[in-house]
């Protein structure tokens, strides 16, 4: 909720500036971006990675259970969330070219989603951090790549 009331604010403000960019956003475009980004991450941990991301988190012995509610929601309110931060900051800056959008994911993938997710792993309730940041650092920089290019495709 919080995200929104913020965005208004951007929205309301009476001086132009850079950060005014809602009404250019292509919405269908943050949808159609959204939708890739949750659906890669149900693929990397239970298909391509269930074991390794079962290890990081020390519990490659419990046996499968169905997720609660929050393990599906929680992630996609998430993933929209970045996905329309993205969408303001690729605005913002203009970004219009698939290679400014490829470094742009590569600024933000790993400067911003896959730093802050190995600094969220360094604590004592994930045995094994490096690996757990690593295999989730690499699915938020892979879904911030397809967001930008899905963004910058549909501008």
């Amino acid at each position: 909720m919080f995200f929104f009331v913020v965005l208004i604010q951007f929205q309301s403000l009476k001086n132009k500036n850079m950060f005014n960019v809602l009404s250019e956003i292509s919405w269908l475009s943050v949808l159609l971006a959204f939708v890739p980004y949750f659906l890669l991450g149900a693929l990397w941990f239970t298909l391509l990675f269930p074991k390794s991301y079962k290890i990081s988190l020390g519990r490659e012995n419990d046996t499968p259970q169905k997720p609660a509610p929050i393990f599906i929601i929680g992630p996609a309110i998430c993933c929209f969330v970045i996905t329309v931060a993205t969408a303001i900051l690729m605005y913002a800056l203009k970004i219009d070219s698939y290679e400014n959008a490829v470094i742009f994911a590569v600024i933000v993938g790993f400067g911003y989603l896959a730093a802050n997710t190995v600094n969220i792993a360094i604590n004592p309730n994930i045995p094994k951090p490096l690996l757990y940041g690593l295999i989730s650092g690499a699915y938020h920089m892979a879904g911030i790549l397809i967001v930008s290019l899905i963004l910058t495709a549909m501008k």
